[in-house]
């Protein structure tokens, strides 16, 4: 949403802070497929598995154009399946007011009469809203606003068969005439608009509402987007990568406590890489014109050049190679920090709480407990504090080891600002460790994870990161 709220809290120095808060936009999904597919029925199993959430579900067909006297003369003649058959613009407004948080109304089209009817719906801005509809992948504007993109893909017999009996029995309409507009315009239509957007779909869901299976695994990805931590909404300087299947699928793999060594190597390697990307993306950059080999001219973009990585021994060593990859003669500094474990397992007790008791207490005990860190190595390029800095660690736990590297680089001149913080994996005590003595460098994680165990440890987590990938354990 444009507006915002405003959160209080406290610094490390005790001082009350005010954090614009920007309140949450919904989450929004695109069902297409062709008419018949069973669209309406995977939105029916989605919507009855969230009963938890607010859902609503908008149908693209409630937007058809009303008809005309002249069109409504030669109906039969009418293409339904047809771009130009919908009020895009109509749509698009309706969605943007409801994705910024306001109540729309809605047209209510019968089809029938083949015209919008008053009263017009009500629709209410909720946690989820759902849009379907035979082409509502088709337009690139409406696409844009959507958080998962679905496809439902059915055999086109058993599509026409369900139209036939649906038309017939709820539009009123006889069979000769289904079968004569199905040849003439829903056919064709099908394969010049509606099928070539099957490549937008982030899910393909083959043979529709039986495929429970995939419904199930949809209903899972949604639950965890909503369940995001708020922390995001909370530190305007945590960035998480979207998530998509293949990262829900290489998370799954690199938690699971039965993956070989082998595979949890690759799956990370792979994890690593996304993040590191993800990371240089917030790096400062410039534009710049370039001559193409077709003789062209391209306006493109240079990024920053002043850059290194430093990892923190040992587990951040496992994403210098990632680094590498992408930033050809990187230079990569290194630094070790020990510190006793015992003294900050009391942090853990703070979860419950709401954020500004949460913090309150969290800043004593991170003071205390960051006494008791010590750095036990650094090496780190001599011009150091003239680059932007990738700093690496693939689980920010409690965040106290993080805070001595990150008071490291500040030490040796780097300034906050261009300090970027790459994990795999986050929990929520380390985000506000960092945050609220470090408001101004960037963290960038894949996954925040939901709080820390008695004995320090992210839940549900990964394990021993540096173990598992290097062997160790």
């Amino acid at each position: 949403m444009e507006s915002e709220c405003i959160s209080p809290l406290e610094n490390s120095s005790g001082n009350h802070l005010s954090v614009q808060v920007p309140l949450k936009f919904p989450f929004i999904i695109g069902v297409a497929g062709g008419t018949a597919s069973g669209k309406t029925t995977v939105c029916d199993k989605i919507i009855s598995q969230l009963h938890d959430q607010r859902v609503v579900l908008v149908n693209q067909d409630a937007f058809y154009r009303s008809l005309s006297n002249e069109q409504l003369e030669k109906v039969h003649e009418y293409n339904f399946d047809h771009p130009d058959a919908f009020d895009t613009e109509l749509l698009l407004s309706c969605m943007k007011t409801l994705r910024h948080g306001r109540a729309v109304s809605i047209p209510n089209y019968d089809f029938k009469s083949h015209k919008s009817t008053e009263p017009s719906r009500l629709v209410n801005p909720s946690d989820v809203i759902i849009l379907e509809g035979i082409l509502v992948l088709q337009d690139f504007h409406v696409r844009d606003l959507m958080n998962m993109k679905i496809f439902v893909d059915t055999d086109s017999d058993l599509r026409l068969a369900r139209r036939i009996q649906r038309d017939t029995v709820k539009r009123g309409r006889n069979i000769e005439n289904v079968l004569d507009q199905y040849a003439k315009f829903v056919k064709p239509s099908f394969e010049e608009f509606i099928l070539p957007s099957k490549k937008h779909a982030d899910v393909i869901i083959p043979r529709g509402a039986d495929n429970d299976v995939a419904i199930d695994l949809i209903v899972q990805h949604i639950r965890t987007k909503l369940g995001q931590h708020d922390l995001c909404k909370i530190y305007p300087n945590i960035f998480v990568i979207h998530s998509t299947f293949q990262i829900r699928g290489m998370h799954t793999l690199v938690r699971d406590t039965k993956t070989t060594k082998h595979d949890f190597v690759f799956y990370a390697d792979r994890l690593i890489r996304l993040v590191v990307e993800h990371g240089l993306g917030h790096l400062p950059f410039t534009e710049k014109q370039i001559i193409t080999p077709t003789g062209s001219v391209y306006t493109g973009v240079v990024f920053c050049k002043r850059l290194c990585g430093v990892s923190v021994i040992r587990s951040g060593e496992s994403m210098e190679n990632a680094l590498r990859a992408c930033c050809k003669g990187i230079k990569i500094g290194k630094i070790l920090i020990h510190g006793e474990g015992k003294k900050g397992r009391q942090v853990c007790q703070c979860n419950q709480l709401n954020v500004v008791r949460f913090t309150q207490i969290f800043t004593y005990l991170n003071l205390v407990f960051f006494q008791s860190l010590q750095l036990i190595y650094e090496k780190l390029p001599s011009d150091i504090a003239s680059r932007h800095v990738l700093l690496l660690d693939p689980v920010l736990a409690s965040g106290n080891s993080a805070v001595k590297a990150i008071s490291v680089l500040l030490g040796k001149g780097v300034a906050e600002s261009n300090i970027i913080f790459l994990n795999l994996i986050a929990a929520p005590e380390g985000i506000h460790a960092v945050c609220q003595k470090f408001p101004r460098l960037k963290i960038v994680t894949s996954e925040i994870d939901a709080s820390l165990n008695k004995d320090m440890r992210v839940i549900p987590g990964m394990g021993e990161f540096g173990d598992r990938y290097f062997g160790t354990g």
